[in-house]
C-alpha cells in the first residue's frame, strides 16, 4: 500500500488519531467541557484574524444553538472518529477555505493562516487543560505533559503546517502568555459571543420550545447569563479580563473556586453514561469497547441543527444532507444518532 508520504512528498508519518487510553477521550467531549464554551468562543475571537473571519462570514447570531451544537460534531470527531478522524479533520480544513478578506482596519485575514488556525486549536488545548484543572479534580505536572502531547498529535490530523505549533509544553506555555498579551484585540466578534446570552432566545428544542417566553426572558435567560458570564471571566487569564475591561475581585475568586470545587464533586459521582452522553462521544466509546462497528461512519448532526436550506450547499458550511445519500434508513438512523 502506497503511504501519504510517498504520494505528497511529506516527510512526515501518518498522524496516529487519539483512542480511549488517551487523557484528552477523558476530558474533551465531557458534560464538564461545557461550562467553558462561552470561554473558548470570545477568546477564540480575540484573535483578529478568527475574529474577522467570523464576524464578516458567521451567521451564528441568527442561529446559536444550531450553529454551536452542530459544529460540535466535526470539531469532536476529530478527537473521537477513530478510523475517520483524518478524514474529518480535513473536511474541517475544507469548510475555511474561502473564509477570507480585509478586515476593518485594512488588515488581510484567511481562516487557514496557519498562525490563525493554529489558534483555535491552542484555545481548544487550553479549554481541555482548564476543564481537567478546574472542574474535573485536577492535573499532575505529568499529566499537563502528556496533554500537551496529545494536543500536537490531535492537531497533525489537519495537516496543517506544524511550524506555527510550540515544540514544547514549556514553549507552549510562553506563546500561550504573550498572545495574550501581545496579539490578542476586543474585536466586535469576541463581544458577540460574550453577549450572545443577553439576546439568546428559548431554546427551539422540543423539552424547552413550549417553554412561556415571558419565564425565558424575565427568569432563566437572566439568571443563567449572570453564571455564564461569570464562568467566562473566571477562566480568563489576567491579561485576558484586562485586554476586555473586565473586573474580577477577591470575592469573585472565591466563589469561583467554590464553584470549581463543587463541579469537581459532582464529576466524580457522574455516571459516565450521562458524563459522555453527545452522541459522536458516545460512538466513539461504543466503538472502543466493542459494541460498534468500526467501519461505521460516526453520527451526523440531526436535520434540527442543519443551515437554513439556502446555506446547505454552501462549502463554509458543515451539513451532512448530502452524507451516503445511498444508505438505507437504519444506517441512517445510526449514523445521526449514534446508535
Amino acid at each position: 500500500m502506497v503511504s501519504q508520504a510517498e504520494v505528497t512528498g511529506d516527510p512526515r508519518p501518518e498522524p496516529m488519531p487519539l483512542g480511549p487510553e488517551s487523557l484528552t477521550w477523558k476530558i474533551f467531549g465531557s458534560l464538564f467541557y461545557g461550562p467553558t464554551g462561552f470561554f473558548m468562543g470570545m477568546v477564540q475571537n480575540m484573535h483578529p484574524g478568527l475574529g474577522a473571519g467570523v464576524e464578516f462570514h458567521s451567521e451564528i447570531a441568527g442561529e446559536p444553538y444550531q450553529r454551536v451544537l452542530r459544529s460540535a460534531y466535526p470539531i469532536l470527531g476529530v478527537v473521537f472518529d477513530g478510523p475517520h478522524a483524518r478524514r474529518t479533520a480535513r473536511e474541517i480544513v475544507g469548510y475555511h477555505r474561502e473564509i477570507k478578506g480585509v478586515d476593518a482596519q485594512g488588515r488581510r485575514y484567511h481562516a487557514l493562516d496557519p498562525g490563525t488556525f493554529y489558534w483555535a486549536h491552542a484555545v481548544f488545548f487550553v479549554q481541555t487543560l482548564r476543564t481537567a484543572e478546574l472542574f474535573m479534580g485536577g492535573l499532575s505536572a505529568a499529566e499537563r505533559e502528556q496533554l500537551w502531547r496529545e494536543h500536537y498529535r490531535w492537531y497533525e490530523l489537519y495537516g496543517m503546517s506544524m511550524r506555527v505549533v510550540p515544540e514544547s509544553w514549556p514553549a507552549f506555555q510562553r506563546y500561550w502568555r504573550d498572545m495574550c498579551r501581545d496579539t490578542l484585540e476586543p474585536t466586535r466578534a469576541a463581544w458577540d459571543v460574550y453577549n450572545l446570552i443577553d439576546t439568546a432566545p428559548v431554546p427551539p428544542f422540543p423539552v424547552l420550545r413550549r417553554l412561556p417566553e415571558p419565564v425565558w426572558e424575565k427568569l432563566i435567560r437572566p439568571g443563567g447569563g449572570r453564571l455564564v458570564k461569570f464562568v467566562t471571566v473566571g477562566l480568563c487569564d489576567p491579561a485576558i479580563r484586562r485586554t476586555m475591561g473586565f473586573t474580577w475581585t477577591a470575592r469573585d475568586q472565591w466563589l469561583f473556586d467554590r464553584l470549581c470545587r463543587g463541579l469537581s464533586a459532582a464529576n466524580r459521582v457522574t455516571p459516565a453514561e450521562l458524563k459522555y452522553s453527545f452522541p459522536r462521544v458516545r460512538a466513539a466509546r461504543r466503538r472502543a469497547a466493542g459494541k460498534r462497528p468500526h467501519t461505521m461512519p460516526p453520527p451526523e448532526a440531526p436535520e434540527l441543527l442543519w443551515p437554513a436550506p439556502e446555506h446547505r450547499g454552501d462549502p463554509k458550511h458543515y451539513c451532512p444532507v448530502h452524507a451516503d445519500p445511498g444508505a438505507d434508513s437504519i444506517t441512517k438512523f445510526r449514523q445521526l444518532t449514534g446508535f
